[in-house]
């Protein structure tokens, strides 16, 4: 028996009687279930399935077979027999954002071909936003599209959608009379073929094949908005919303832009300018902090060269307050492989140590070996290595048995 295919009569049926003409039930609490009527569109073309119940069962898929239209159903178990008859009902708000976003792909790609010669070689419809990829085929002159470009496509894509131009859908058998129509791409099929039309034939913002839902009139998609566009495979990837989603979307970068602008006393029109500003003279304290630590450094290294000179001992500890393991590091870089004696640096802020030798002993086994007594961890090479610690007290235990060690 071959299903009436509600959605293909009326987009805006939400519900409707149906009569169960064959089900299958399976063994994870789901059945799947054939009607003799349904407004549930099945996946395709770009587009998720319809959401919603049959009686108290929630439809959980919805995919096409051949003619027929398989709907998978939870049914804990109690799978409904040939000849039920169920009231349906279509999860509207799931329904009318599949309407919205895929008829505002299709608005958007008829500009980019209007305006660039841009074709749609591919359309997904994502979670966190849509994307078409659109590939430069019919004007040589036109080799890239930058983001102004998009910006001029966005706002005479919105222009149709202020216009509120009426979209529809006719359905033909003949590849011959579809052809008739302003296609925007070729067709691939030749019978039981959908175009939708936004706008009139004489005068489409877009025209193409297409089996999804879409709205009535292009008002109702509300809103499109790119987000960027990126370079893919020879062809540029836009990246947008349409309709209630380019709504949040443009919600939630408001926000964040609003509140990054309060946090730096600024309007959002001034943001820019004081967000450099303050990337400059923090830039600047970067600089100066940057020729501090170098002096600083520097003195340090004097202290380390007179103990050097003054001591007999095998290990010499540093104890450095403010410096970093980074700034420790860069230090030592001067003994590396240099000194006869071993240097242990402590950064006090990360509780750890940076080894420094001549090789002999080799630093980065001596960390190895005894780092793990105390919960340290790092490595190295032979003249120089980084041991690690969660507390100075477990440091101190580690440097004091490097130093017995050593004697």
């Amino acid at each position: 028996m071959t299903v009436r295919k509600l959605f293909q009569e009326d987009v805006y049926i939400k519900n409707w009687d149906a009569v169960i003409t064959r089900e299958t039930a399976c063994d994870d609490g789901t059945a799947k279930l054939w009607l003799d009527q349904t407004a549930f569109f099945p996946e395709g073309g770009g587009q998720s399935c319809d959401l919603g119940h049959i009686g108290d069962m929630k439809v959980l898929d919805v995919q096409e077979d051949g003619q027929e239209v398989v709907h998978t159903v939870a049914t804990d178990g109690n799978t409904p027999r040939v000849g039920d008859t169920f009231t349906c009902e279509l999860d509207w708000d799931h329904r009318f954002d599949n309407m919205q976003r895929h008829c505002g792909e299709h608005i958007l790609s008829g500009i980019f071909f209007d305006l660039f010669g841009g074709v749609n070689r591919g359309f997904h419809m994502g979670h966190d936003s849509m994307t078409i990829d659109i590939s430069l085929e019919e004007d040589p002159k036109i080799t890239e599209i930058t983001y102004e470009m998009a910006m001029e496509a966005e706002l005479a894509a919105n222009k149709v959608i202020w216009s509120d131009a009426p979209v529809t859908v006719m359905r033909f058998d003949r590849r011959q009379d579809a052809e008739k129509l302003p296609l925007r791409k070729a067709l691939a099929i030749d019978e039981d073929i959908s175009i939708v039309c936004v706008g009139s034939p004489e005068n489409a913002a877009d025209c193409v094949a297409c089996c999804g839902t879409h709205p009535s009139t292009a008002g109702q998609v509300g809103l499109i908005k790119i987000f960027k566009v990126e370079k893919y495979k020879g062809m540029f990837r836009i990246f947008f919303e349409a309709g209630r989603r380019a709504l949040e979307a443009c919600r939630l970068r408001h926000d964040i832009l609003y509140k990054l602008s309060n946090r730096y006393s600024s309007s959002i029109e001034d943001f820019p300018d004081k967000l450099k500003a303050s990337e400059d003279k923090s830039a600047q304290t970067k600089n100066k902090l940057h020729i501090m630590t170098n002096a600083l450094i520097a003195k340090e290294s004097e202290a380390v060269d007179a103990e050097i000179s003054s001591t007999d001992a095998p290990v010499i500890i540093k104890r450095l307050e403010v410096f970093s393991m980074d700034d420790a590091f860069n230090m030592a870089k001067a003994y590396m492989g240099k000194t006869e004696k071993l240097l242990l640096l402590y950064a006090v802020p990360d509780t750890s140590f940076i080894l420094v030798s001549s090789g002999t002993p080799a630093c980065g086994k001596l960390v190895k070996e005894y780092a793990s007594f105390y919960n340290g961890k790092g490595g190295g090479n032979d003249v120089s290595a980084r041991a690690i610690f969660s507390n100075e007290e477990d440091a101190m235990l580690f440097a004091d048995l490097i130093t017995k060690h050593l004697k």
